[in-house]
């Protein structure tokens, strides 16, 4: 069984509180048979997403573990452009430990990234998808110029819907026709506006960091939704005085 050496360690507070918790065992609260989307995201306990402009600067060691092991159990993992571009993603890679339990677990060594961008703006030479060990997917809208579209399925998988935005019925119905069934979100806040919108959200994992950020930051959500999107307490977990709150669509 695996541990959390060298890692902050992570307890349950609710519910059935529990001493510290290994990796393994927090994976096998993780896991699905079903399909789920799945949105992660890291905040400020006033609600800030970015510490100098970047979610990164809210994240400790708890929520870096907490944020792997969600990668390690998921298929594909789905992120808005500019959050890519903001955060500095490369290529998508799990650590060696969980490829190791993935290949173990039946999975491919590492999941699908998946790339939102309703006009394209990304570059096809970036080692995002030049040194990508599977395929991207590129998911874009029918605004995005066809020499782009013609220039990016060199090098991903394009999938094509909506006329402003993206269509997330499709973009969702696409992956599970690929076997991509559990489907994580990194971000940012107006693609999980979007899933929101067209009620795709199944959990919600918000890591509350211990600070408060003032400012003008955004909150994990943009965009309007018709009613409130209801949600019903999973799980607590705690790391020293960071909260990491598993929700689920009530």
């Amino acid at each position: 069984m695996s541990s959390s050496e060298g890692s902050e360690s992570i307890r349950r507070l609710w519910p059935d509180p529990s001493g510290e918790l290994t990796d393994d065992e927090i994976v096998a609260s993780l896991r699905s048979d079903e399909p789920v989307l799945r949105v992660n995201f890291v905040s400020s306990v006033d609600g800030a997403v970015t510490h100098d402009g970047r979610s990164g600067g809210l994240s400790g060691e708890a929520d870096k573990r907490h944020f792997e092991l969600l990668r390690r159990v998921c298929d594909v993992v789905l992120v808005g452009a500019g959050t890519v571009r903001d955060e500095g993603y490369g290529p998508m890679r799990v650590s060696e430990e969980s490829a190791r339990w993935r290949v173990a677990n039946g999975l491919p060594e590492h999941p699908v990234f998946a790339i939102v961008s309703g006009s394209l703006a990304l570059d096809p030479d970036s080692d995002i998808f030049t040194d990508a060990p599977v395929r991207p997917i590129v998911v874009t809208s029918t605004r995005a110029p066809a020499e782009l579209v013609a220039r990016f399925e060199a090098v991903a998988d394009v999938v094509v819907g909506g006329s402003n935005w993206i269509d997330v019925p499709h973009a969702v119905a696409t992956f599970h026709e690929r076997g991509l069934r559990n489907v994580l979100c990194e971000g940012g806040p107006t693609l999980f506006g979007s899933l929101l919108a067209a009620d795709a959200v199944d959990e919600l994992f918000l890591t509350v960091s211990p600070t408060l950020e003032a400012g003008d930051a955004w909150r994990i959500t943009a965009g309007e939704l018709a009613e409130p999107y209801r949600l019903a307490l999973a799980s607590v977990l705690a790391s020293g005085s960071t909260l990491l709150l598993r929700y689920a669509r009530a």
